[in-house]
């Protein structure tokens, strides 16, 4: 096996390691760190949790030899921190115990980061390399770069839709909704919410649909739930407001709040994303899914404020009913999850 390969294939466990995160690492990035030395690894650690220890200090703690350290290969799928914050640097970690070689997935994009952790290496004789696998590492951490570089959360755009492009359909006299996929993709979406600190739906599906908006098909922290409701007219007792689980009416005429349940006031119509993406990089809220309906979705569209459309093909025939957003379709991977498929755009 070659250099490249060598790298390429101890940066890929750093990878497996660091999606352990998800759901728990936010609003820090998630991250996987081993120790090689002579090509075995040693010691494998990632970032479990906002304020715990970071992936390189699980990685050198589980070292059961640390004479071995000074002659071995510390690879870490994000920049070591080189600043002091919840936790101490870890780029001083790794000098103290006199690593001598440093594999890195990509640069840090946090501000008091952003290459520093490399250069206090480096400075310190610290043979560093940088770039490996950067794309699949990026990726992984797509929310915490667009968080960090667009001052916003990673905004994911989820619906589901009939196969004559409809997200709703006439209702029976139970008002109840045609479902459209199925349990793997009900997990599936739960999986996703587990994984981000908002959910966002607008007026009208708070209304006549009753959401939770909960993690109940998953394992998983609940998100903070969102609802657009101008002038709070939405009945006090929805799921939405059993205060559960954090949740923000966002309304134009006060800011009262109890106990999980926040009114937020807002500026409506076009300022009104702009001012609630603030709220949101204020609250360390770095992962937004908005889920419906359709004038709120196309609302992010029409903006251009968003990063991923995920959007379930059902093979149900509503003939009529609320029309799906529009949105180019024609640059989107398919997978098939049972009978449905599911649709992933990025931009």
């Amino acid at each position: 096996m070659n250099e490249q390969a060598n790298d390429e294939f101890f940066m890929r466990r750093c990878l497996q390691l660091a999606r352990l995160g998800a759901g728990t690492a936010a609003p820090n990035p998630m991250v996987g760190a081993v120790v090689v030395c002579d090509g075995v690894i040693i010691g494998e650690g990632y970032h479990h949790r906002c304020g715990q220890a970071h992936a390189e200090v699980n990685a050198i703690a589980a070292v059961k030899n640390p004479d071995l350290l000074c002659r071995s290969t510390i690879y870490v799928s994000l920049e070591p921190c080189s600043h002091y914050g919840k936790t101490p640097p870890c780029a001083d970690l790794i000098i103290s115990k006199r690593i001598p070689n440093v594999v890195v997935g990509m640069v840090d994009p946090f501000g008091k980061v952003n290459g520093n952790g490399i250069n206090k290496l480096r400075a310190a004789g610290c043979n560093v390399k940088v770039g490996v696998l950067e794309d699949e590492c990026r990726q992984l951490n797509r929310a915490f770069i667009t968080f960090h570089t667009k001052k916003r959360p990673y905004i994911i755009l989820k619906w589901a839709e009939s196969s004559d492009g409809f997200i709703d359909g006439v209702r029976g006299a139970d008002n109840r909704p045609v479902w459209l996929t199925n349990e793997a993709c009900r997990a599936l979406v739960h999986r996703w919410r587990a994984e981000s600190g908002a959910i966002m739906v607008g007026y009208n599906t708070a209304l006549l649909d009753n959401p939770q908006l909960n993690v109940r098909a998953w394992t998983g922290r609940d998100p903070l739930r969102i609802v657009t409701d101008r002038q709070l007219q939405l009945p006090n007792n929805l799921h939405l407001f059993d205060r559960s689980q954090p949740t923000w009416r966002l309304n134009t005429i006060n800011n009262d709040g109890v106990e999980n349940l926040q009114n937020v006031q807002l500026p409506w119509g076009a300022d009104m994303l702009p001012a609630l993406m603030q709220k949101l990089y204020d609250a360390q809220i770095n992962q937004l899914i908005v889920e419906g309906g359709t004038r709120l979705l196309q609302s992010f569209i029409d903006a251009g404020l968003w990063d991923e459309a995920l959007i379930f093909k059902s093979t149900t025939v509503l003939g009529g009913g609320v029309s799906a957003p529009i949105i180019d379709k024609g640059r989107g991977g398919v997978e098939m999850i049972g009978n449905v498929e599911l649709l992933t755009i990025r931009r």
